[in-house]
Formats: C-alpha cells, structure tokens, sequence
C-alpha cells in the first residue's frame, strides 16, 4: 500500500532536511579537513588529542564543573518553578521574573561582575564583609571550585526555570488539589503527580543544562585561570584561536567527547518523551487553588527576593559602580562618581549599531527557530520513524561542537562563492538559526510531548486536515513552552560571544562582538555600562513575553476553537 503524504508533511519534512543540511553542511567542511590528507583518512589529531598535557584532569575539571552545576540548576531553578507556579508564595511579575535576569546579562559581563565582588584582595563585596574585621584577603574566592560552579549554576538556572515552569502552566494543577484534598501531603503530591507530570520539561533541561555546560566559554575564560582550573571550552578556544597553525583537528577530538555525553543524554530524553503520558491539558478548570503553604509562605518569598539579591543585584550593582567610578580598584571614592562612561556608551556609533543588529537579530532568529522547531517536533514526536530521529539528531547534535568550531564552518560555506555573505548579517542569520535550533527543538519537545495525541486525532476525526489541526490545536497548546523557547533564544541570540566572534565585523557588529573589543582594551566602565543597556533592552522585551505566556498557560484549550 502506497503512503500519501499530506501537504503539512511534505512542508515539514523538507524544513526539517533543510535544517539539518544547514546544521550538517558547514559541520562537514571543518570537521572532515583535518582528518583527511590526499584523499585519505588521517588519525594523526585523534593522536594529538590523546597526547593533550593535562587531558584527564581536563576532562576531569570539566566534568565536575558541568555535572555539579547542572544538578544544583536542575534543583534551584525546579523548585523557584514550583513555588512560583504552584504555592501562593507567589509574587506577580516579580516572581516571574527573578530567575531570569541573571540570563539577561552577558555571560562575560556576568563573570566580571562575579571577578570585581568576590576577587579575594579588591573585590567589592570582600571589602565590605572585611569592614571591622581587618586582613586583606577574603572570605569570599569567586576564583575557585566553588565559585566557578556558582557563576555556572546562575546562568544554567533560568534554562530550568522556564521549560519547567511551561510544563507546570501546561499541566491540570486540579490533579495536584485533588491528591491533597484525598489525604496526601505536599511532598507525596509532589512525588506521585507533579513530577510525572513534567517528566518531558524535566528531561528537556536536563539536556540544555549538558548543551550550555559544556559550551560556556567567557565565564570559566574569566574565573578558572586564576583557579588553575583547566576547562574543555577555555582549551578549545586556545587551540583554534591562540595556536598558530590553529589546531582544529584536535579541538574537534576532544568535542567528540562532548558529543558523546550529549548522545547519551539525548537517547535518555527521547525514551523519557515516547514514554510520557503526562499530557494532562485541561480547560477553564484546570486551575486549581495554589498550595497555601501558612507560615512558611513569608520565609519562602524571603528565599525568593534573597535569591535575586544575590544572584542579580550584586553583579548588576558592581557593574554600575565600576561604569560609575571609571576604573576597577580596591577603593571606591564617592564623591568622584560621573556618567562618563554612560554617556560615551550612548553616544558611542558602534554600540547604537551593534545593540540594534543584536536585538534585531535576536528577534528575527528566536522566531524563525522556534517555529520551525515547533513543526519538526510534531512530525518527530507523531511518526515514531528512524527517519524522524535521524533529522532530530542531524538539527541537534552539530552545535554540541564549540561554537568557533561551527563558526569556521560558516565562514568556510557562506562567505565566498556562490553565496557571498561574509561580513554581512544574513551570515549570522544563517549561524544564529542553526547553532540554536537544539535549545528551540527541545523547548519544542518538551511542549510537544504534553499534548495528548487523543486532542489532535479529535480533531483531524473531525474534518480538520494536519495542518489547520496544527494551527488551531497543536500550537495553541505549546504556546506557552514555545514562548519560553522563544524568550530563552531572544537572550541567548542577543548577547551571543562564540559565534560572534568568527562571523561579525565593522560591517555586521553585534553587542557581542562590541563587548569583546571593549574587553579586550580592558575598559570595565564602558563594558559595564553596555551590559547594563543590553539586559535594560532585553528585559524590555523579556517582561511582556514572560507575561504573555503565563496569559495563554492559564487555559490553553479555552481559546482553541477549529
């Protein structure tokens, strides 16, 4: 019997290969070069690699660093998730949003933020805790173990917050108050209903906190010298951008370990998605009560502003101080605080352009890759076929190389003939869409994986073909996963470094590429006072979107109508 395909899957199908030659296709030409010589396969970097100094305490270094992180985030960002979604410690948009501004900033201003509080001679919040108790060094170290996993755990934390909280809006909270009102504590309920319940949103951070861990660069370039800590990102870039000939050869090698992780944390998601029958949409009714949790509602809310006071206010506070002072030093003299380097930030033609082309950018990528996310997912998750699993890992895995890796693939396919685009912003288009697709395509999964198959079959029984079924059923349904996707693409395009640094120049300059020269000429005010104008702009946009999905997560189905 001959198979007919539908319009929807044939549209859908060719987006997902074209995605996947746009991932694979660059991947080929700068990954296969090395191992090749006169028309033959050559081991000799896998030979290099393996003759790495140091390459068991840097596997071993990044390894700690990644797993400690991703599992204090997993912990962090799932219960603010809970509290904020599920308990009536709940407070509006403050709530909504205290987990994610740290994601807001830079990662390399994040970092230096972090390196001018805790540096253990001059850093700001040393010198405070050390007021009247003499000594001139600590008690805090950022450059260290601890410190290095904590600037880690903050920025892995919103990746959590948002998919999990999605899956929580997309879930019947009414099952929850059921099991309560039915004898069963907060803790059983949690265990036996709200985490089954969010297994898909569950399995897809897990899988982000493994994709972003390993490919952190500015901040463990910042922290972990100075800590004599060796990490996989750190050793990559060396090898690509301070080895002369660049190594590529074998910073591809030791990404094959990276791939290797991500393989194994991507086959545990997938049996965790066609597993999950946790789709528990529901309408008007689906919300239940918030947990009331009496006298530990006003601890919990001080947790939750102590969090953000922590985590955001301080690095935001140093960052300001150091653009208001001018310079970074062991003393701060008040009187002698101006706007200097805030008003050559604004004024600054360089910067204008490049926070425009990164909004822009960020804007224009964030959709294109989520709803072109959202189709490759349905088709995956509805055809079960070795096929749809291939084009899944043929969009995902490409990126799990270092971004500068993927970058020079780029470079290598679009800058010359016949395309032309080097230096231009249709290359970083092109860069941006498929470097990000893995945190689009699993936002989209985890969305995906909470509508009932029962809910489209309905629909599709009812006349609807796949496509309008689509429009009307399956996207409502994932709006809010797919807004948190949305969200999380938008910053993370915004304030991209790695790829930026390969692909962006004077002609298409983006804040990334702009926050690295003024790095570079160690101007802390200037590199300040852009990071606070990005996460001000971001956050303009951040805040309604955030509101948006919390909108449409209240009931789902109530505004779905074929």
């Amino acid at each position: 019997m001959i198979r007919r395909f539908t319009p929807f899957q044939v549209a859908g199908t060719l987006l997902a290969l074209a995605l996947g030659a746009l991932a694979v296709y660059p991947l080929a030409l700068v990954v296969v070069r090395p191992f090749v010589t006169d028309g033959r396969l050559d081991l000799t970097p896998i030979r290099d690699t393996l003759a790495q100094a140091g390459l068991g305490t840097l596997l071993w270094h990044t390894a700690v660093v990644v797993g400690g992180s991703g599992l204090a985030a997993m912990v962090i960002g799932s219960a603010l998730a809970w509290a904020n979604e599920r308990t009536d410690a709940r407070m509006g948009l403050l709530t909504d949003v205290v987990p994610l501004v740290p994601f807001l900033l830079p990662p390399i201003a994040g970092a230096i933020g972090w390196s001018l509080l805790g540096s253990e001679r001059s850093g700001y919040l040393n010198q405070l805790l050390r007021l009247g108790a003499g000594g001139t060094e600590g008690p805090i170290d950022i450059h260290s173990w601890y410190g290095l996993i904590f600037v880690y755990t903050i920025y892995q934390v919103p990746y959590v917050f948002m998919i999990v909280s999605a899956g929580l809006r997309n879930t019947d909270a009414a099952m929850e108050e059921q099991s309560r009102v039915s004898g069963a504590g907060p803790l059983r309920t949690l265990r036996r209903i709200s985490l089954p319940a969010v297994r898909p949103s569950l399995g897809a951070a897990g899988l982000l906190m493994v994709w972003t861990g390993f490919g952190l660069f500015s901040i463990p370039a910042i922290l972990a010298p100075q800590a004599d800590l060796d990490i996989l990102s750190v050793r990559v870039v060396q090898l690509l951008s301070f080895t002369y000939p660049p190594e590529t050869g074998v910073a591809v090698s030791l990404n094959l370990v990276v791939m290797l992780v991500i393989t194994l944390v991507w086959y545990a998601q997938t049996r965790l998605l066609r597993g999950s029958r946790s789709a528990g949409l529901g309408g008007r009714g689906a919300r239940a009560r918030p947990l009331r949790l009496g006298r530990w509602r006003g601890p919990v809310r001080g947790l939750i502003v102590a969090y953000l006071a922590l985590t955001s206010a301080l690095p935001l506070g140093a960052l300001v101080l150091v653009s208001l002072t001018g310079f970074w030093s062991g003393t701060v003299d008040w009187a002698r605080l101006n706007l200097d380097a805030v008003t050559r930030t604004l004024t600054d033609t360089a910067t204008q352009e490049a926070l425009l082309n990164s909004l822009l950018l960020g804007a224009v990528c964030a959709t294109i890759g989520v709803l072109a996310a959202a189709v490759v997912s349905v088709l995956v998750r509805r055809s079960g076929r070795a096929t749809g699993m291939l084009v899944d890992a043929a969009i995902k895995f490409p990126p799990t190389l270092s971004h500068l890796v993927i970058a020079v693939g780029f470079v290598l396919a679009f800058s010359g003939a016949p395309f032309h685009l080097g230096g231009t912003l249709w290359i970083l288009v092109l860069a941006y869409v498929s470097l990000h697709m893995p945190q689009a395509t699993t936002a989209s999964d985890a969305a995906a994986g909470q509508v009932a198959p029962e809910l489209t079959d309905a629909s599709r029984i009812s006349g609807a073909g796949q496509a309008r079924t689509f429009r009307r059923i399956t996207l409502p349904l994932m709006a809010p996963g797919l807004l948190a996707g949305w969200a999380l693409l938008f910053v993370t395009i915004a304030g991209d470094i790695s790829a930026s640094a390969i692909l962006a120049g004077t002609g298409n300059e983006v804040v990334g590429f702009r926050i690295l020269e003024v790095f570079a000429n160690g101007d802390y005010a200037m590199l300040g006072a852009i990071s606070i104008l990005l996460t001000l702009t971001t956050s303009l946009v951040v805040l309604p979107v955030t509101w948006y999905a919390r909108r449409r997560g209240a009931s789902p189905l109530s505004r779905t109508r074929l």
